[in-house]
């Protein structure tokens, strides 16, 4: 959408994520020292040297860098891997893995020319499970994959106590939001969405926003009813930026649907 359709009123990126990190979990230095080595079912193949707290050595073929990253663990032995790239600085990358399992779920996002994504979000996202370490031998546990868990329940994140909003989860390809409470309050959209399920009781959501250029990427654990992750969009500077974001849960209804007249 551009700029003159969009609501006079509507808030940019860096004026409704501001604070939005306040109830997200505490990053960890836990993978200082390790090595991870990663292969995508599409192929790719990333070494990860964790050298510093913030600071990742990686390679992929013959592309190579150290650039900044910030791990969370989002669950027993489960680590939220946030990367960014200086040298490409329209793109990002999150990791989830599990060092248990050894199952591993890529996302990888760009923030695309608007002439590129015309009738679309501006920041896409690629999806691709993996496996972590030796690629000849089987993970454990669940492969991750997209679910239609979700849909049909309607919940409520308190990012902090100036931000509240509410997800209902429409269908396997889309979701609405409002703002309850905080800058966007009475704002509200249908937008694209992405679900994975990672483990029981663990799930991996992203979503990519139509009026203004920003997706998100979270990791939903019921265990103890928090959302960690981040958002990647273009601030009112022009400036791209990746945001820590993080919630706790409230379930709030579900709706059942007849059969063979589910959503999409």
């Amino acid at each position: 959408m551009s700029d003159q359709n969009k609501p006079a009123d509507w808030k940019e990126f860096d004026e409704f994520a501001a604070g939005i990190g306040t109830n997200r979990l505490p990053t960890t230095a836990a993978l200082v020292g390790k090595d991870f080595r990663i292969t995508l079912d599409n192929g790719r193949k990333i070494d990860l040297a964790f050298t510093a707290a913030d600071t990742v050595a990686w390679s992929e073929g013959d592309k190579a860098g150290a650039d900044w990253y910030e791990a969370l663990e989002v669950a027993p032995g489960v680590f939220f891997i946030n990367m960014t790239f200086v040298k490409s600085p329209a793109e990002d990358e999150a990791f989830v893995v599990s060092t248990n399992t050894r199952q591993v779920l890529s996302i990888r996002e760009r923030v695309r020319d608007p002439d590129e994504a015309k009738g679309e979000p501006r920041v896409a996202q690629d999806w691709v499970p993996g496996v972590l370490g030796d690629a000849a031998k089987p993970p454990s546990g669940m492969k991750p994959h997209a679910t239609r868990d979700l849909v049909g329940m309607v919940a409520h994140y308190r990012y902090s106590p100036n931000h509240l909003y509410e997800h209902i989860y429409l269908s396997s390809e889309r979701y609405g939001w409002q703002n309850i409470l905080g800058v966007q309050r009475g704002h509200g959209d249908v937008d694209l969405a992405t679900t994975f399920k990672f483990d029981d009781g663990q799930y991996v959501f992203g979503f990519r926003e139509f009026i203004i250029p920003v997706a998100s990427l979270f990791f939903y654990n019921w265990a103890d009813m928090r959302s960690t992750g981040k958002f990647l969009g273009v601030a009112s500077t022009g400036s791209i930026e990746n945001m820590p974001a993080g919630a706790f849960i409230e379930k709030k209804s579900q709706t059942f649907y007849n059969e063979g007249e589910e959503p999409v």
